[in-house]
């Protein structure tokens, strides 16, 4: 049984802690921490874990075998590092890190401590749809992909949300799916403002991603934020035979008074519900048959952070944007074929 402390019992804390409690075998969660010791403290009574003060003393709980960290992102750097620094597993909600060089920082101190310890929840990685779209584009059915289109909508956004954060926040989703799709790095970035919502107030809203891919290949993703109608996630592989896109999801289709109309999402919780059942289980399977994580690395967690930062550079200057990597080090070199 792979013992789990949590840190951060927020919404998306809360909801790992009732699937490791309720949905998923093998694990138990066994300690939280938060800032609210309130909160903790009624999500820990009803599991009999223990309640600590701080992120680091969760870590350095004897009981804790791995850590899962859900907490408010400018923290996750010092939580990973201290992981990291007591050799346990820990599973680090996005972004890995708030800047690239938080990012280069745990880079550094897993690569000293010479195995993979860390992994980021980029859930895109196991859904359903998002499987079977690689799995054709693998068989060489559609020949060389050329390019890709994708959209990622919002029925809505919050107040504080700002439009740097329709990159940072949104896109970047489709910024690591897009480099596990294809195996390949994103090389630059572009950023175009259609014209504005007025569903959006003052933000820029929506916009449009241009990604060029290593291998030449193009990819466009929309980001539509305030679109009222639903939560909706959309993708489609243009290759040199033909084209391969993401199905519709609903189990039933309505047909009345002259109209047909399938269910759209109310949010990223009921679209992606079993992508992160099965990401957490295939987590807590490789710790305990593995010894160590097989999922999105914090090579993959930088590599967002630095495509998330030309992004946001392209967005400011209106400019094509380079992205320049550091070497990839040899701990994160791929272990399956892209």
């Amino acid at each position: 049984m792979l013992r789990v402390g949590v840190i951060g019992t927020g919404m998306i804390g809360q909801d790992h802690i009732r699937r490791m409690t309720s949905v998923l075998a093998g694990v138990q969660v066994v300690a939280v921490a938060d800032v609210d010791l309130e909160i903790a403290g009624s999500v820990a009574g009803p599991l009999g874990a223990s309640v600590h003060k701080s992120g680091e003393a969760l870590i350095a709980d004897s009981s804790v075998d791995a850590v899962v960290v859900c907490s408010w992102g400018p923290t996750h750097e010092q939580y990973v590092l201290a992981a990291i620094a007591a050799g346990k597993p820990v599973f680090c909600e996005k972004p890995l890190a708030t800047t690239q060089e938080a990012c280069l920082r745990i880079l550094e101190a897993e690569v000293a401590h010479g195995s993979r310890l860390v992994q980021v929840g980029y859930m895109r990685r196991y859904d359903a749809s998002y499987r079977a779209l690689k799995a054709v584009l693998r068989s060489g059915e559609l020949g060389a992909p050329l390019m890709m289109h994708c959209a990622h909508r919002n029925a809505s956004v919050p107040g504080f949300y700002e439009k740097e954060m329709a990159i940072t926040d949104t896109a970047v989703h489709e910024i690591d799916m897009v480099r596990w799709m294809f195996g390949e790095e994103i090389t630059a970035v572009r950023v175009l403002r259609p014209r504005r919502s007025a569903n959006g107030g003052d933000l820029q809203d929506p916009l449009l991603l241009l990604f060029e891919m290593e291998n030449g290949a193009l990819v466009d993703v929309e980001t539509s934020v305030n679109i009222r109608y639903g939560y909706d996630i959309r993708g489609e592989i243009v290759g040199e035979n033909g084209t391969a896109a993401l199905g519709s999801l609903s189990p039933v289709q309505v047909r009345v008074a002259g109209r047909t109309s399938d269910p759209v999402p109310t949010d990223w919780r009921e679209r992606f519900l079993t992508a992160y059942d099965v990401e957490f289980q295939e987590w807590i399977d490789s710790l305990r048959t593995a010894g160590r994580p097989i999922g999105p690395s914090a090579w993959d967690g930088y590599a967002a952070a630095v495509v998330s930062d030309a992004g946001v550079a392209a967005l400011r200057s209106g400019e094509r944007v380079p992205v320049s990597l550091t070497d990839r080090p040899k701990l994160y070199a791929p272990e399956v074929p892209a």
